[in-house]
């Protein structure tokens, strides 16, 4: 089961300020131009002031993946050894909705298809793993479902998009030519407070994807909803969270045309 993290009242942290970070360089680097040494004494004061809080938030988002997913990721790797998964296949990485979704090769049965879902997780912790379950893959395609939990744990939608596009960086470094699908977040009945920060998020992502090469994003959020616009209770198990089989079936419907390689259009 998904481990439901407390909501966090919002409150400025390192994520927070790096958004300021272009704006505070387009304003030095011209200082820096023409600088003389006091001048650069005092930018390299305050860029030691500014990444310095970055710094230790990278460090110990990285500390809190590793400490809370090890074991997880240790049981994949073992798996990976004793039975390989297939080079060049689809990928699909994310949280518990991922994770539970015990059909997916059934579902999928003309495409060599890859689980490597942990419950609970958010985007940073994908991120943080890249390197173990997702680049010795060599996935031709990747679907990426999180988001609910770096929301409910208090990230705003704006750091949200950060993580995600860390995680498209990372990926991309290594193989530039793999597609990646965002599946939007989805709002459930038990964390129905949170659709206006949802929304934002999704709207923040799907901006990204339209402009950059070999992204895509899947809208799964609205078939999501009845006629009132709320979260339809039948596809939800009795946590108001976690998706029955008829929520599945919604996303393998609206997922299948975006395994065709050719939806990947040039940015716009």
């Amino acid at each position: 089961m998904e481990h439901v993290q407390p909501v966090m009242k919002e409150k400025t942290t390192p994520a927070k300020v790096s958004l300021y970070l272009p704006v505070f360089f387009s304003h030095y680097w011209n200082m820096f131009a023409h600088s003389s040494k006091r001048h650069l004494v005092i930018l390299w004061t305050l860029l030691s002031v500014l990444f310095a809080p970055l710094l230790a938030y990278s460090q110990n988002e990285n500390a809190r993946s590793e400490t809370v997913w090890e074991k997880e990721i240790q049981a994949f790797e073992i798996s990976d050894k004793t039975n390989p998964p297939p080079q060049n296949a689809i990928l699909f990485i994310g949280s518990s909705s991922i994770k539970r979704w015990t059909t997916l090769a059934a579902d999928f049965p003309n495409h060599k298809v890859i689980n490597r879902g942990f419950g609970g997780s958010q985007i940073s912790d994908s991120v943080v793993f890249v390197d173990r379950i997702v680049i010795p893959y060599h996935p031709r395609q990747i679907f990426f479902y999180a988001g609910s939990n770096d929301i409910n744990s208090g990230k705003t939608p704006e750091q949200v998009l950060a993580d995600f596009k860390s995680f498209v960086g990372k990926v991309h470094a290594q193989l530039p030519e793999t597609k990646i699908a965002f599946i939007s977040i989805a709002t459930s009945p038990s964390r129905w407070a949170q659709v206006e920060k949802v929304t934002e998020a999704n709207h923040l992502i799907e901006n990204f994807c339209r402009k950059e090469k070999h992204l895509v994003f899947i809208d799964i959020f609205h078939p999501m909803l009845d006629l009132e616009g709320k979260p339809r209770p039948e596809i939800f198990v009795k946590d108001g969270l976690h998706m029955k089989p008829e929520g599945y079936r919604i996303w393998i419907s609206i997922i299948t045309p975006y395994l065709n390689e050719a939806v990947y259009q040039s940015p716009k």
